[in-house]
């Protein structure tokens, strides 16, 4: 089974038994209605830091790196950081800080650099008002993206995409396979459920830093699903796709924090994936090049608004998203 259908098959297995999340079906078919090509845009493009600027080793490594440790940005206070006197959080807030040590001539897009890095080193990186949540974790994960790179690919990301030939499905087994932090996967009613967000959006963003050119013509895109994160069902909520068993509002509502791999969190995630998907196939009826990555970009810029009735997002302390 590829990963397209893996991710698609085990994630319909959770919506076909959740208990605590619920996809209304209308609310789908209106947001069809409404979506058009002036919505396909793309993350990078509303980025405070052009990531297309960089020569092509960098382009890729910025965004290896970037991706192997975006993920848990709440908190209270949250992580933010100042880049060119803009006060900036959550994955833009990591883009401008990856950006800052670029421009203070710090060798982060090396990765000998990062196979050594030090506590302090990486401290000063992503220095902000408070410690970014997770930093033994994504310090750990650096060294071992560094490392990797250099043990088995001459310290060029490039060399691994270039094994990848040219199938974005067989870049992503590769990622997953050579960077264990980017294994995502859970286990519900005894089924494995897989959802590989962080790689995905890897594979999505080389696709797009390139603008489908050179390494970013990728074949089989449309077998990318969405990315299960915070943001996404928190917006599907606030268009009333969703509606949440009262446990889970009442947690969602409370800032009460759900565990990772527990049942609500598993299907808040394979539910976004199955609705986006969903969305996705009635899209191209009208939108022939629409993929879920373009529904998914979309969805998570809605989320970049702040509404005055908004409920909050749920909290999952975790390094997958």
């Amino acid at each position: 089974m590829n990963n397209m259908n893996r991710i698609v098959e085990t994630c319909k297995f959770v919506v076909d038994n959740s208990e605590h999340v619920k996809i209304n079906y209308e609310k789908v078919n209106e947001f069809v209605e409404y979506f058009n090509d002036s919505h396909i845009k793309h993350w990078i493009d509303e980025s405070p830091f052009n990531i297309r600027d960089l020569n092509t080793k960098d382009r890729l490594h910025f965004l290896l790196f970037f991706n192997s440790i975006s993920f848990s940005y709440w908190g209270d206070p949250k992580w933010k950081i100042i880049y060119h006197s803009e006060e900036v959080d959550g994955a833009y807030g990591m883009i401008s800080a990856i950006a800052r040590a670029i421009e203070n001539k710090i060798p982060i897009l090396d990765a000998k650099f990062l196979s050594e890095i030090k506590g302090e080193e990486l401290s000063k990186i992503l220095e902000g008002n408070v410690q970014i949540p997770l930093f033994e974790e994504r310090l750990n994960i650096l060294r071992e993206i560094g490392t990797t790179l250099l043990n088995k690919y001459d310290g060029d990301f490039t060399n691994l995409i270039k094994k990848a030939t040219g199938d974005s499905q067989k870049l992503l087994s590769l990622i997953i396979e050579h960077f264990p932090s980017f294994e995502d996967s859970s286990t519900y009613n005894g089924k494995q459920v897989y959802f590989y967000k962080r790689a995905q959006l890897l594979v999505a963003d080389i696709v797009q830093a390139f603008n489908g050119h050179k390494f970013g013509k990728l074949k089989n895109i449309d077998k990318l699903t969405a990315c299960a994160d915070y943001k996404l069902p928190f917006v599907l909520r606030r268009l009333g796709v969703f509606s949440y068993s009262d446990y889970l509002a009442d947690k969602i509502d409370h800032k009460i924090q759900i565990d990772k791999d527990s049942k609500e969190e598993i299907e808040l995630r394979a539910n976004t994936i199955w609705v986006i998907e969903l969305i996705k196939q009635k899209v191209k009826n009208k939108i022939a090049h629409a993929d879920s990555i373009h529904v998914n970009d979309h969805i998570w810029i809605l989320s970049q608004e702040k509404l005055k009735n908004d409920k909050p997002y749920h909290f999952t302390r975790t390094t997958s998203y």
